[in-house]
């Protein structure tokens, strides 16, 4: 109960500190709390308690409501203090229905989308989740879980497990997805050469004084992590769960000596200790506040985009773009391992980017220029390719349909980063037979052909709204399901290679260029291989 208990407070805290100053009154609260009996001395330590001790809890909030003043440029935030952050936790457990599975698992999920928003599975596949024995360990399990689904690689570190069902059962579930767990004396020494993102979910906001073995010497870790800043060696990013572990929930590292967190994922509402967070990127998650709470509290947290579990608190951090590279590390491209036809290697290799789950494999960059030699780039999707050609659909009146009328030459490049590759193709253009864009178009799903009549790709509009009219009207009339004609000016273009270059990312930018040109030998077309410097 204590576990649960310190998750109300936790998110008791969030609520209560983004909201104006309330009038004190003596008055019950709107909501009752938690079911059981009032005095929550229970859940706090004698030391907490004397810091806590207040006329009212309504006198707390009042108190502990305090805008954000680390980017003037942000948006009012509310930060909660210890005793807050309890008292929403009991209303959301106790009127209002909440059993602390579902938000231990809200939880979790949003700590795994915050993850994901950052740090992209292709560059920080190997997480380590560190847990603790109480709801902060559990939103780390529950983390661990939809990161497996994310496409990461956790493992689990869980040393003084919990007993109770809600527990087992997390870890029953990542044992069933042969997720590893880790004990704390198993993990090496140097955590920098085995993970990517390590999870701090040991201690939350009801933790106090010391911690005990093993997390006492797992804090030291992470810490001790901190000295790679000073090197240009890549280090794990550390993401903690609401506080980081070791930090008083009010005033935060004030010793200076604690775990600094590259990402902070508050629950609920940050805590007061979140305003001493330094680190570059500051999540909410925790998308269970309902209006009434909110409007109770007169909280003032950022709004949710969309469908996500999570937002970012504050601007992205600026960016040095000078300072930014990647160093490549692939298989050599070797001239006597491609094809001698570079269709054929374009084939092996867009094959591997369908198959390592690339999204959109088949996009493509296409560069035309008009009759000035003026130049313009845009994406569009590759819809077929043989030793003939490649070939896209457009509006033959936009603006690459008029370049290419113009100068019927063109570019391609398609780019698959997670397997450091590029392929540059360049040759002539020409449209393909009217019959093979007619059965093409009527291939479409009945939307897209639709789209493609009301679309005068290029053309000025005056809204979106003329477009939305256009494309109901023709809805309708075609809701029969009778044949939509391709509209005249809509089919295919062909490019027709006469150079490939494949480009293979390696590391101090040593690249692998390999170039195909087409060349007469003795009155044939042939292709010639020849190596260019990076």
């Amino acid at each position: 109960m204590r576990n649960v208990m310190r998750r109300v407070r936790t998110m008791t805290f969030t609520f209560l500190l983004q909201s104006p100053p309330l009038p004190i009154s003596p008055s019950p609260p709107l909501f009752s709390l938690y079911p059981l009996p009032l005095p929550t001395q229970r859940f706090f330590t004698p030391s907490q308690g004397s810091r806590l001790r207040s006329a009212s809890v309504r006198t707390l909030c009042t108190k502990s409501i305090i805008p954000n003043m680390q980017d003037s440029g942000s948006p009012p935030l509310s930060y909660l203090t210890q005793r807050e952050a309890a008292e929403i936790d009991e209303t959301l457990m106790g009127p209002l229905g909440f059993s602390v599975d579902q938000l231990m698992e809200l939880a979790g999920l949003s700590v795994a989308t915050s993850i994901a928003e950052v740090y992209k599975p292709g560059d920080y596949s190997r997480v380590l989740a560190i847990c603790g024995p109480g709801n902060n360990g559990g939103d780390g399990l529950v983390a661990a879980r939809h990161l497996h689904h994310f496409g990461y690689k956790p493992f689990i570190c869980y040393p003084k497990r919990t007993a109770k069902p809600l527990y087992t059962g997390l870890v029953t579930q990542l044992e069933s997805l042969s997720v590893p767990f880790v004990s704390a004396d198993d993990l090496p020494e140097d955590l920098s050469k085995d993970f990517d993102v390590i999870v701090d979910a040991m201690f939350g906001f009801s933790f106090h004084g010391a911690p005990r073995p093993p997390f006492d010497d797992l804090i030291r870790r992470l810490v001790s992590l901190q000295n790679y800043e000073q090197t240009l060696q890549k280090h794990p990013v550390i993401v903690s769960v609401d506080i980081p572990s070791g930090w008083h929930v009010e005033e935060g590292d004030h010793e200076d000596g604690g775990i600094k967190p590259d990402m902070l994922v508050s629950l609920t509402a940050p805590k007061l200790c979140a305003k001493r967070f330094r680190g570059p990127h500051h999540f909410l998650g925790g998308r269970f506040v309902p209006p009434t709470v909110a409007e109770k509290y007169k909280l003032e947290l950022p709004s949710y985009p969309g469908t996500s579990m999570c937002v970012r608190i504050g601007k992205p951090p600026k960016v040095d773009i000078s300072a930014m590279r990647v160093n490549y590390v692939s298989p050599e491209l070797l001239e006597e391992q491609v094809e001698t036809d570079p269709t054929l290697q374009f084939r092996k290799w867009f094959d591997e980017a369908v198959a390592a789950g690339l999204r959109e494999t088949n996009a493509m960059a296409l560069s035309t220029t008009n009759k000035d030699k003026k130049p313009s780039s845009r994406m569009v999707l590759l819809k077929g390719f043989d030793e003939n050609g490649f070939v896209w659909f457009t509006n033959y009146e936009s603006k690459k349909g008029s370049d290419l009328s113009e100068n019927p030459s063109a570019a391609l490049l398609f780019y698959w980063e997670s397997l450091n590759r590029q392929v540059r193709i360049e040759g002539p253009v020409e449209r393909i037979p009217e019959s093979e864009s007619e059965n093409y178009f009527h291939s479409r799903p009945r939307g897209s052909q639709i789209g493609a009549i009301v679309s005068k790709q290029s053309s000025v509009v005056p809204g979106r709204h003329v477009l939305y009219d256009e494309y109901e009207e023709l809805t309708k009339k075609y809701s029969d399901g009778s044949v939509i004609p391709k509209p005249k000016n809509w089919g295919g273009f062909r490019l027709k290679p006469n150079l490939f270059e494949f480009w293979q990312g390696q590391p101090s930018r040593l690249h692998d260029r390999l170039q195909y040109s087409l060349q007469d030998v003795n009155g044939n077309p042939a292709w010639k291989i020849r190596r260019l410097a990076p």
